[in-house]
């Protein structure tokens, strides 16, 4: 078993860190949060916390699950990787800028260290049950190390590329997903609007061409129902977009209907909705509707 670094217990990490806990790995954990780091010690006795620098020097993996590459730089090259023991594996599974996670990965090999980037998507619950998609950048050597934590934590594993690939990759999958929740709630509208219950609507999308994870796994779960408790937040998929349309950026690739995207899910997130469920986006993109328009000839006609 691994002695494995884990920095940042949030909504995602703290699930995370618990499964590698649970498997038996020790676990030498820190977060912003001390109280966050007294619960997951409390939850697992043998886990440790860092006294001091010293600490990360008994790591044989450094897992990072922070916010933003910001934090992740700061942490990094603050302090750990300079306390951490030569040729130790630092994994960041936060969700971060691509290039600047390529730059990271740069830095870290020529202090002696190696590092992949392994974000991943399935949410808070597919967190807690080990169900997440790892999207590993980095030489495949070192994905091999870390292959067994990262079965521990998800259902499957793809090395996409280089340093900073894996990041590319999460960034991209999401505006695709955010993409068809902005399709689809307004299509449903659309259809309301004429006439056809959303349950029903639904069901044809997912017996045709228009079918996707949000038609199959958010509609009638979460929107429709009025849950609205996927586990993944407005502000977190807008920051997703934002990353993917600003890498189009910095490619010199022309992304127009990423851009236009990007414009709608900022314009919720600038009304004050970032901590909302990203599902709750079916009563934001449109007005609800309560009165079917036009659904009877004799009114058409008329």
């Amino acid at each position: 078993m691994s002695i494995i670094g884990f920095i940042g217990l949030g909504n995602m990490g703290f699930p995370m860190a618990s499964r590698l806990a649970e498997a038996g790995h020790t676990l030498i954990v820190d977060d912003r949060d001390q109280g966050a780091v007294q619960r997951f010690q409390d939850q697992n006795p043998g886990s440790r916390t860092v006294t001091g620098a010293k600490a990360w020097q008994d790591a044989d993996i450094i897992i990072t699950m922070l916010p933003n590459s910001d934090i992740v730089e700061a942490v990094l090259t603050g302090g750990v990787a300079a306390a951490a023991s030569l040729n130790t594996l630092f994994i960041d599974m936060s969700s971060s800028e691509p290039i600047r996670s390529r730059d990271l990965g740069v830095r870290l090999e020529q202090q002696g260290m190696r590092y992949l980037d392994a974000p991943v998507s399935g949410g808070v619950r597919g967190a807690q049950n080990g169900q997440l998609a790892i999207m590993v950048g980095g030489r495949w050597q070192d994905m091999d190390q870390a292959k067994e934590l990262f079965d521990v934590l998800g259902k499957s594993t793809i090395h996409v590329g280089q340093a900073g690939s894996g990041h590319a990759a999460k960034a991209l999958n999401n505006l695709v997903s955010a993409a068809s929740v902005a399709a689809t709630v307004e299509a449903l509208r659309v259809g309301e609007r004429f006439g056809i219950d959303p349950k029903v609507l639904t069901d044809v999308l997912n017996a045709s061409s228009g079918r996707s994870n949000t038609s199959e796994n958010k509609v009638a779960q979460f929107m429709l129902s009025g849950t609205y408790g996927s586990g993944f937040p407005i502000g977190l998929m807008t920051k997703d977009i934002k990353i993917a349309t600003a890498l189009a950026d910095s490619l010199g690739i022309e992304a127009p209907f990423s851009h236009d995207c990007e414009a709608i899910w900022q314009s919720v997130l600038d009304a004050g909705h970032g901590a909302e469920d990203h599902t709750r986006m079916f009563e934001y993109l449109a007005n609800p509707i309560t009165t079917p328009a036009f659904t009877d000839e004799r009114q058409i006609n008329a």
